[in-house]
């Protein structure tokens, strides 16, 4: 045993009920990016109008690939806005690949290239459709994002326990992994706001993540599943009938939330083999697997 990861874990069985849980999934997180998809459905539900693939990256954090910025700068384009209004901060593409052919082909850190801004380009949207400030649109206390953090709660069925701020500059909401999970059963299987986020997910996982991550590739092998990670340590994942699982891994290690959320929809009776690759990861020494990166109940 070379590295241990710590954490809390809940899954939620079709009638709400905890099926399954090890740490305290009951204490208030910061969930990440896996609250994109929430977001989502607040400004859908504030009236935003968009495109299946728009949805889908609004609840994204993309790799950066050509398709994600051009769909995002297009998306822009036709709100007659630009790159310079989005506020969240200039980075390079998430992905590795990306990154790599990003920087051959020229690229420089830039506002469209960071993970986030498919949700900023949304929020700058939702504000133009409800007469709201487009400047300062990630204030806590701007229109926007007091309706998100009210779509939070809804949706989590418990208030949001502390605001933060998040990687790209917008708040970032605490709650427990239950409500988490909760949220995303909801999703899974509401209607309006709800369903349309939920089937733009599954329509376009390459938009939600990208190519090798794990969201993208869970959502293709596992039907109907809607999946979301987030940075330090956060997984969140739903399937159709509202089965749900929520990670949060205590020192941030996002290897180790990928394992032990998909490992664990196994509880909902879903067959994790072709979740092999993600759920078992090899350690690589030579060139040759020599060990394993895997879950351990008890954990």
């Amino acid at each position: 045993m070379e590295s241990v990861h710590t954490g809390h874990i809940v899954v939620l069985d079709a009638d709400g009920q905890v099926r399954f849980q090890l740490g305290d999934p009951t204490q208030p997180v910061f969930p990440r990016s896996s609250l994109k998809p929430l977001q989502a459905v607040g400004m859908l539900g504030a009236g935003l109008k968009l495109t299946s693939p728009e949805t889908a990256l609004a609840a994204a954090s993309h790799s950066g690939s050509p398709q994600h910025l051009e769909l995002i700068e297009q998306s822009l384009r036709a709100a007659g806005l630009s790159e310079d209004d989005l506020e969240c901060p200039p980075a390079l593409p998430l992905g590795a690949a990306e990154q790599r052919a990003y920087l051959i082909a020229g690229g420089v850190e830039s506002r469209l290239a960071m993970n986030c801004s498919g949700k900023h380009a949304a929020m700058l949207q939702c504000c133009l459709a409800n007469g709201w400030p487009v400047s300062g649109y990630l204030a806590p206390t701007h229109p926007l994002q007091q309706h998100l953090a009210a779509t939070v709660a809804e949706l989590g069925g418990e208030p949001v326990a502390a605001t933060a701020v998040d990687g790209c500059g917008a708040p970032l909401f605490a709650i427990s992994l239950v409500a988490v999970a909760r949220a995303f059963a909801r999703i899974a299987t509401g209607p309006g706001p709800n369903a349309q986020v939920a089937e733009a997910m599954r329509r376009h996982p390459e938009l939600v993540g990208g190519e090798n991550r794990a969201p993208t590739t869970a959502m293709r092998s596992v039907s109907g599943l809607i999946a979301k990670d987030g940075a330090e340590g956060g997984f969140a994942a739903a399937l159709p009938d509202g089965g749900a699982v929520a990670v949060k891994v205590d020192d941030g290690g996002g290897r180790a939330a990928d394992c032990a959320a998909l490992w664990a929809l196994h509880h909902l009776g879903v067959d994790v083999g072709p979740l092999a690759g993600l759920t078992h990861v090899p350690v690589l020494g030579g060139g040759r697997p020599v060990g394993v990166i895997r879950p351990v109940p008890g954990w």
